[in-house]
This record gives C-alpha cells, structure tokens and sequence, in this order.
C-alpha cells in the first residue's frame, strides 16, 4: 500500500490485539513496520500492507520510525514504553499501561521530559455511544450525574497471569473516569476465585468528589454475556448495551419522582434510542493518536489516565 503523508508507525506485539492494530493502520497508509519474537508471525501480517518485518530492537533503532504501538504481554509494557521513548519515538500502549502504577507513573514523566506522546489504549473511550452518551450528559439531558453501574460479564478468557479486575475493569473505569472528570476519593473492592484460584469475579465501588458515585462488576465465569454501561442522574437515565444492534445500543429514559408524604408519585419513560452512526473504536482511537503526534496535543486516554486506572485497580485488588 502506498504510505500516505504522516508519521510513519512500528506494532510490536502480533497477537490479537497486534494483529489488529496492523491491520487498522495498513488500511490507514501509516504502517512501516511489525514486529515479532515469531518473525514469521510478523512477515504473514505486514506482507499484505508492504510494510518490513523485524524485532523489536530494529524498530527502536530505526529513525525513520516515529512511532510505536505496543500490544504485548502487559508485564513488558512499561519496558518497552520506556525504550521506545529513550528513542525519541511517540508511544501508544495496549491497556493496563504497565503493573504498578509506580512503574506507569515512571513511563508518564519519561514521555513528558521527553515531548513525546504517551496514548493509552482504552477504546471504549472512542466508541460512538460513549461518545454520544457524554454529549446527552454535557448538554443537560439527564440532569445532575449521580451514579455510573457498569457490568462486564462473560465466560473466559482465563489467563494464569491476569485475572478478571485486571483484564475486564480497566475499559469501564477509563470511562468512569472521564465522566467524572478526577479520580476518585474511595475505591473499594470485592472479589473471589471460583476456578482456578485467582479473581473470577469482582465489585469495584468508587466514590468521587462532589457526591457521584459508581460501580464496575466484571465476571469471567459468568454463564451470560453483558455489557452494560448506566449512568443514573437527576432527571433522566442512559443505558449502552454494547451487545444490543446500533439503533438499540443507546437508550434514555426520562423519570421523574415526587415526594408527597408517604406515597411518593414517580414516573419512568418509554426509552428513547439515540440515533448512532456505526464507527470503527480502534480506527478512531489510532486516527486520534495519529492527530496528537501530529498537534503535540494530550491524548483523552493520555498516561495519566492509564495511571489512574492503575491506581484503582491496586487499591480495588487489596
């Protein structure tokens, strides 16, 4: 494919998630180079987009590549994060960030001191009902914001060295975080194994500044699928259920409830769809990295926000 005008990006990492982002930035014009342990993994995935296969240590020592995407086992992201920005080179990394917000915090102030762009990969962010649920909040549609509930349940995937909060929660939180605009002054966390001795399950409680308060459950042993997102305010309420067809996907419902003594008159609205234009998350998100390198502009899902979803995550892990 002929590469088009602008920054010219490396993926390190060919698994599922690697392979995807190979192919959204092939399609985009912007993909030199994939990168693989397994070369013959990475040869198979940059052939069809006329983009050279190597190792990582030759993508951080080429100059003609400006920028990274990592999508690898999560316990070598701040690793390579912090290689790639020695190199001068803008990062994007797969979520978590990194392990330890310690060791987040440390890639952060890395990219800062070093003017390169630091992007965290929490797609959901980028996704056209969260987009259009934010615009119905800003505007006034639901009232006073007053609890987010979301609920992230399925069977599998079972990992040995990631569990349920690590893998599941990060999505939602990045999007609690950006609806409540700070972090939260609380975070409390339940959790317990049912198979193989490690989080299965588990209830995140978050309480912020300013009375908002949520609530994220993610289940890997869960014999239905959900993915529901509800944002609960003063007049009004939203639903995204992501496994619902794009007419159906987003839902306000007006309510109102009148205190008279005893017997308090409430009512609740028919739901009302928002009209949702179908959009590709991971080619938006990548397009939005693409535009910061470009503007020198922070990310929505920059490093601090990687940061404080680790945070939330420690703690909730306790």
């Amino acid at each position: 494919m002929t590469q088009t005008t602008g920054p010219r990006l490396a993926v390190i990492g060919c698994g599922y998630w690697g392979a995807n982002h190979v192919r959204t930035l092939g399609e985009m014009g912007v993909l030199h180079a994939v990168s693989d342990v397994n070369i013959e993994r990475a040869e198979m995935l940059a052939q069809p987009f006329g983009a050279k296969a190597c190792m990582p240590d030759e993508v951080f020592a080429d100059s003609g590549i400006d920028a990274v995407v990592l999508a690898l086992p999560a316990h070598v992201h701040a690793e390579f994060a912090l290689r790639a920005i020695a190199d001068g080179k803008h990062v994007f990394v797969e979520k978590p960030l990194a392990l330890s917000s310690a060791d987040g915090a440390h890639v952060v102030d890395e990219a800062a001191t070093a003017g390169r762009v630091l992007m965290t990969g929490h797609i959901l962010r980028y996704h056209n009902a969260f987009v259009a649920l934010a615009e119905r909040i800003a505007a006034g549609d639901l009232g006073e914001v007053r609890y987010v509930q979301s609920h992230r349940l399925g069977f599998g995937k079972f990992h040995a060295r990631f569990d349920a909060l690590w893998d599941l929660a990060p999505h939602d939180l990045s999007l609690i975080l950006t609806l409540a605009g700070s972090e939260p002054e609380r975070v409390r966390g339940v959790h317990r194994g049912v198979s193989i001795g490690s989080t299965d399950l588990a209830h995140v409680h978050l309480d912020f500044d300013g009375g908002i308060g949520a609530h994220v459950h993610v289940s890997r042993h869960s014999p239905y699928r959900e993915r529901r997102f509800t944002v609960i305010g003063s007049r009004g309420m939203a639903v995204w259920d992501d496994l619902a067809d794009w007419p159906r996907k987003l839902a306000l419902y007006r309510h109102s409830i009148d205190p008279k003594g005893t017997n308090w008159d409430f009512t609740l609205s028919e739901p009302e769809y928002v009209a949702l234009e179908p959009n590709m998350a991971l080619t938006d998100e990548l397009a939005h990295f693409i535009d910061c390198i470009g503007s020198g502009q922070a990310p929505q899902t920059d490093g601090r926000q990687g940061v404080a979803v680790l945070r939330i995550l420690e703690q909730a892990g306790r």
